[in-house]
Parts: C-alpha cells; structure tokens; sequence
C-alpha cells in the first residue's frame, strides 16, 4: 500500500511540473520563418525569438493527436487558428513591436512564447 501511495504523489508531482512548472530555457532564434512541432504536450521550440518590425512566418507541424493540440491561439494577435493532424499549417505572424506574445491552445496546456527585439 506504501508503495502504491508514493507513485501516486510521484505521478502527481511529475502532471503538476508537466504542465504547470515547467519551462523551455532556450529561445529559438529566427528571421523569416520557423517549424514548430506541436508533440507530447509541448510545442517544439515553445520560446522563439524574432526582430522586431519585421512579418514573421510560423509553420507549425502538429503530431499530437490529442484534442487540445488542434487549437492555437495568440490573443495579444486575434489568432485563433485549427492545426490539423500530420500537416504544417503556416501562420504569417504581422510586423510587431518589442514584446512578449504569448500563444496556446484552448485549454493552456501547450504554451509557448515569441520573444520580439
């Protein structure tokens, strides 16, 4: 019964940083455009960093099936786009000033962040 209690609260202790705590340290950096793999719960890079006044495209390629992965949302931006399954779904993201923007799916289980400079 012990044993059964611990991993239990090591699964629960694993879901709360899972989806909560943790956070990619490494920014990807770009210039034109960008892939993104939305798998296993993450998007892949989740921090990317783009120049600022400068239109920006993001291709995103999502292998997730998982019903949460088919939104992705930028609020600060209006986008509120379907990402379909096994195919890249390019999102032109305008020219924006210095900032953070931060984008998810509906739920804010996936999250990531575009770092303007």
């Amino acid at each position: 019964m012990l044993i059964i209690n611990l991993l239990g609260m090591a699964l629960i202790g694993f879901i709360v940083w899972w989806f909560w705590l943790y956070s990619a340290k490494e920014a990807a950096e770009l210039f034109d455009e960008l892939s993104i793999r939305v798998e296993n719960g993450v998007y892949q890079p989740a921090r990317i960093k783009i120049r600022a006044h400068q239109k920006t495209t993001l291709h995103f390629f999502r292998v997730d099936e998982s019903p949460c992965a088919e939104k992705l949302m930028l609020p600060d931006l209006d986008i509120n786009e379907d990402l379909p399954v096994k195919t890249s779904h390019s999102i032109e993201l305008p020219a924006m000033a210095p900032g953070e923007y931060a984008f998810h799916c509906q739920m804010q289980m996936y999250q990531g962040v575009v770092i303007v400079e």
